[in-house]
């Protein structure tokens, strides 16, 4: 915990970019996701990108490898969609645990490699925790807004489940992300907090929220710095955005709450909006002089990318990172007190 702390008071950290992007490079069909093991599996599984953290090990830990050949100082494990409530979709609840563990496992092997190579640029792993596919705040039904498709309880049981496996696979920070919806986001942050009192650690948490569109709101309708405020009294090692929105657009966002926090601020946003497609255009330069404006106006501690981010706009924003230092942690943090 400390040691991540004091190198956020002395550089900017690298996040990786996106790890959705990168496997779609490698056109996986129905049976590579299968493999041997879930030929017979009832259900189609093409999509289900954690499941290749059991199929596909392989390109999962190349993928980790190009992001920090590019100069990230941190990676994020293949776990977007880990839990039980994700995992309904593809009838593989009971593998949560599993996917979880081999997950934060791989990336761990290939962190420790470049640190051992490298003792000054130390590589860490964040256990990426999604927002589930289910909202806890709004009704998915138009004609019954009392309804809700998962409680707050079902959701904590869940993100704790997850956030377990990811911790004995070995993951130094646990990464709440792309929050639509902070209610399921106090989910996760209250099952986090119940293993930190049961198992007497300190493992650092960050969250990164994400803005929909350009009212400038998460979709369950909070501003950014009601986001802010309304998850301040967890003690976190950064909060931030990612998703949804090109840095560009992020950056007002971040500027919101860039001196209202004692947090580390991080943003991973996408390489621009998606096209006519779904591709995201946005090239490694272009994004990097969006993000090179948030260094310029000291607004980040932890930069990287996310949808349509590749190794090469890793690097680029690494290159940018070096030459500015990061936002000044003006306090010491709560989340590094142990």
């Amino acid at each position: 915990m400390s040691k991540i702390y004091k190198l956020l008071q002395d550089r900017i950290l690298v996040l990786d970019g996106a790890m959705g992007t990168m496997l779609q490079a490698y056109k996986f069909s129905e049976e590579d996701y299968r493999g041997e093991r879930f030929k017979d599996h009832p259900v189609s599984l093409k999509g289900n990108n954690d499941l290749l953290s059991l199929t596909q090990p392989q390109a999962i830990k190349t993928i980790h490898r190009k992001f920090l050949e590019a100069g990230a100082d941190i990676i994020e494990t293949n776990t977007f969609s880990g839990t039980t409530i994700a995992m309904a979709d593809y009838k593989m609840e009971d593998l949560v645990y599993e996917l979880n563990y081999q997950s934060a496992k791989i990336a761990k092997e290939v962190a420790n490699e470049f640190t051992a190579n490298n003792s000054l640029k130390p590589r860490f792993v964040a256990g990426s925790i999604g927002p589930t596919n289910r909202t806890a705040s709004m009704s998915p039904d138009v004609n019954d807004p009392g309804f809700r498709a998962v409680t707050f309880n079902e959701l904590r049981v869940a993100y704790k489940q997850q956030a377990e496996a990811l911790l004995d696979g070995g993951v130094d920070i646990l990464l709440v992300e792309t929050v639509f919806d902070t209610l399921n986001a106090k989910a996760a942050l209250f099952a986090i907090e119940e293993i930190k009192e049961e198992r007497n650690i300190n493992i650092p948490v960050m969250l990164s929220g994400t803005i929909t569109d350009a009212s400038g709101r998460t979709l369950s309708g909070q501003t950014a710095e009601a986001f802010l405020i309304s998850i301040s009294h967890i003690p976190l090692l950064s909060v931030g955005f990612n998703c949804a929105l090109g840095a560009s657009l992020l950056q007002p966002h971040l500027e919101a709450i860039a001196n209202k926090t004692e947090f580390a601020i991080s943003a991973h946003p996408n390489a621009g909006l998606p096209n006519a497609f779904g591709e995201y255009d946005e090239s490694p330069e272009e994004m990097g002089s969006y993000i090179e404006d948030y260094l310029k106006r000291n607004l980040i501690n932890i930069i990287g990318g996310c949808c349509g981010t590749t190794p090469e706009h890793i690097k680029v924003i690494d290159e940018i990172a070096k030459k500015y230092k990061p936002r000044e942690l003006k306090t010491l943090s709560r989340a590094v007190i142990s």
